[in-house]
């Protein structure tokens, strides 16, 4: 019998939970509406908490975490973004207003907490050393300096038939980096509220210079939507949804 090496001894194993409900899954996500008018109803504390918790457990690149959800409570800062959203009914009439911030402000920062929080009592040789180099794959330098420095490399790679991952080579590939891991975690959190009996509208139209001041951005934190959440009136909803034939968007290749 060989000897098993300390990777296999410690080995993690999580089975996949086989009695989830689909018919009710279907039933939030079908039921899931851009609720453009909402009730006077608050949404409970701890139903808001735990919508947000599961937005957090989004997947998301690397376990890098690259959000802030502001969940905006003061009465003048409340007015302020409504304005900002150029007073949509969708955000005069929420409950709640959250914006979903993307940042690459921080991933120095989270590529160290993936090493120090490790769910085992020491994180492994590998794991350290992935997370010493990783942050390398979405940062770019002061003046683009390791954007243009990976852009080249990877040009020279390439000749090689070398197989490479996306990479951020300037500050726009960093920010949609991000900005698309927040949006996984603002899918989570609607479709969380929709489970607990609330709706949202999530809202791209607002203006951002407005929104940077209000909650003090810097340059490397991007408000990726703002989310109304509260209860759905009764007229709230002011179209059936529609979508198009899903062979324009499904290929099989």
């Amino acid at each position: 019998m060989t000897r098993q090496t300390e990777t296999e001894k410690k080995r993690y194993y999580e089975p996949a939970p086989q009695d989830i409900d689909t018919e009710n899954f279907r039933k939030v996500i079908q039921s899931r509406r851009s609720v453009r008018k909402f009730t006077d109803r608050a949404i409970p504390e701890h139903v808001l908490n735990e919508c947000l918790d599961l937005a957090l457990l989004a997947p998301n690149s690397s376990n890098l975490q690259p959000w802030t959800f502001y969940v905006v409570k003061t009465p003048e800062k409340k007015k302020q973004l409504v304005k900002a959203c150029l007073g949509q009914l969708a955000a005069k009439t929420a409950a709640e207003l959250i914006v979903c911030v993307a940042r690459t402000d921080r991933i120095d920062e989270m590529a160290s907490r993936n090493i120090s929080e490790f769910p085992f009592p020491e994180a492994p040789a590998t794991v350290k050393k992935y997370y010493r180099f990783i942050p390398y794959n979405y940062k770019t330098g002061y003046l683009n300096t390791l954007g243009n420095f990976k852009k080249v490399a990877f040009k020279i790679a390439r000749t090689m038939d070398k197989q490479l991952p996306v990479t951020a080579f300037n500050p726009a590939d960093a920010k949609l980096w991000a900005s698309k891991t927040t949006a996984l975690a603002c899918e989570n959190f609607v479709l969380s509220l929709r489970a607990y009996g609330f709706d949202s509208c999530m809202m791209e139209g607002f203006d951002e210079p407005l929104v940077r001041k209000l909650l003090k951005l810097n340059d490397q934190q991007y408000p990726v939507m703002v989310i109304g959440a509260g209860e759905r009136a009764e007229d709230g909803v002011f179209f059936p949804q529609y979508r198009f034939d899903r062979s324009l968007f499904i290929q099989k290749v």
